[in-house]
């Protein structure tokens, strides 16, 4: 499975301090330009997502026995959630909403652990989970361009779209053309290019950078210290939907990752484990006050790239995020970056995720000339970047959560054609992961 010999393998430790720094720090570089990228969308801290993507991580890790070397950060796939769900009932029902998403996956490792993972397989199919994926990119769209060209007071700015044009235009030049390491942060690249034409530009305020100090402790917002908690179920039910489609982005880069280190995953420590250890990842950088954490397809590419799948390495990523955190300066430099450089880098990252909607479709063989297939996505699509609402007294279904469960409940009503029956049975032969008989 695995085609290069490891430089080091999962459970080899870096033999010097300063090598497994340096190891570590490419990894940190790896996620940052995301990680720190949602919370300043969604209007969340800085630091405590640093720490929260950190301090996952190593849960992340310990609940997979130190088998599975993933890092974990902030998913986009709940930006345009916790949004709507903070403008509408305030922050603190969003990190609510954010803790019972990691309680999902919970019941659901529990399931897994004891019926296996055919279920969900069949629950989310590519003709699901595609169109959602693009729901979730393309309602994005608006906020990306809107950060790219208008100003604080909503009007058009010129200067705002240059910034963000050369921000966006660097960072492609990065992904064509950059090789190796280099070609792993080309978020990073666009953001420090724009940054210094928007420095040029006279749009950056220093203001914060020089309030910050050296140390600092994070802005948490804990439950029942900072407020208490109240299940608010109009706002779970925005939220709690997009974990179909994060179960099955942990699927997908859980194999990803069993291809780069030649072990199989989802089979040991298991899937049961794998998705125990994400939601409650999710739980707690929730309860820290940061946005659901996921794991991130970035450090993969690190790992592919550099032959290093040390598990050691990721924990020490980990920690030099959690360490970022409470250092004043990274929140303060953050938060002078303008957002049209932010707007720019957002236009590419929407605009992959959709991408990659699309491309579980082509990739998955999903046939649009198949009526069935047609009528879900298509349902899917308009649903969900409409904005369509299904309201009860106080309680609303609307968006990307409604036009989920609209293409769940399709594609188990519609009846399926002879050859998506013939699919479905060669999957239902394909051995699933299960527990050992001493796990758990």
């Amino acid at each position: 499975m695995k085609t290069h010999t490891a430089i080091l393998d999962v459970q080899e430790r870096p033999k010097h301090p300063l090598q497994w720094l340096m190891l570590s720090l490419q990894h940190v570089f790896a996620m940052f330009g995301a990680t720190v990228l949602v919370p300043l969308l969604t209007g969340l801290n800085t630091s405590v997502a640093l720490v929260a993507s950190g301090v996952g991580t190593l849960i992340f890790l310990a609940v997979t026995r130190f088998k599975v070397p993933t890092y974990l950060g902030s998913s986009f796939a709940y930006i345009v959630p916790i949004i709507a769900v903070s403008e509408r009932w305030g922050v603190e029902d969003a990190l609510v909403g954010g803790m019972v998403a990691g309680l999902v996956y919970g019941i659901v490792s529990l399931v897994i652990t004891y019926t296996g993972v055919g279920w969900l397989m069949k629950l989310l199919p590519p003709v699901v989970i595609g169109p959602v994926i693009m729901v979730i990119g393309l309602s994005l769209a608006p906020t990306a361009v809107n950060m790219a060209m208008n100003g604080a007071d909503g009007k058009y700015s010129g200067t705002f779209l240059l910034v963000a044009l050369t921000t966006l235009a660097v960072t492609l030049l990065a992904m064509t053309y950059f090789k190796g390491m280099w070609s792993t942060v080309p978020i990073l690249f666009g953001i420090l290019t724009g940054y210094l034409v928007a420095v040029a530009a006279g749009i950056v305020d220093f203001t914060s950078l020089k309030q910050a100090s050296f140390f600092q402790i994070p802005n948490f917002t804990v439950p029942f210290l900072d407020y208490s908690p109240t299940l608010n179920w109009a706002a779970l039910a925005l939220i709690v939907p997009v974990t179909l489609v994060t179960l099955t982005e942990h699927i997908g880069e859980q194999k990803v990752t069993s291809r780069i280190i030649g072990r199989e995953t989802l089979l040991d420590p298991g899937m049961h484990r794998t998705v125990l250890g994400d939601g409650l990842a999710k739980a707690i950088a929730s309860m820290l006050g940061g946005p659901p954490v996921t794991t991130y397809g970035e450090n993969n590419g690190v790992m592919a790239i550099t032959r290093v799948y040390s598990v050691f390495v990721l924990g020490g990523a980990a920690v030099l995020a959690i360490s970022f955190g409470f250092l004043g300066y990274v929140e303060g430099f953050i938060k002078t970056i303008p957002t049209p450089v932010m707007g720019g880098i957002s236009i590419l990252l929407f605009g992959v995720i959709a991408s990659n909607g699309l491309r579980t479709l082509v990739e998955s063989k999903v046939d649009l000339a198949d009526k069935r297939n047609l009528t879900i996505t298509a349902v899917i699509l308009v649903i969900g970047i409409g904005g369509a609402a299904l309201k009860i007294g106080n309680f609303s279904l609307e968006g990307m959560a409604l036009a989920t469960i609209l293409g769940v409940l399709l594609n188990l009503v519609l009846p399926q054609t002879s050859t998506e029956v013939a699919e479905h049975e060669q999957e239902q032969e394909t051995p699933q992961p299960k527990r050992a008989a001493n796990d758990f």
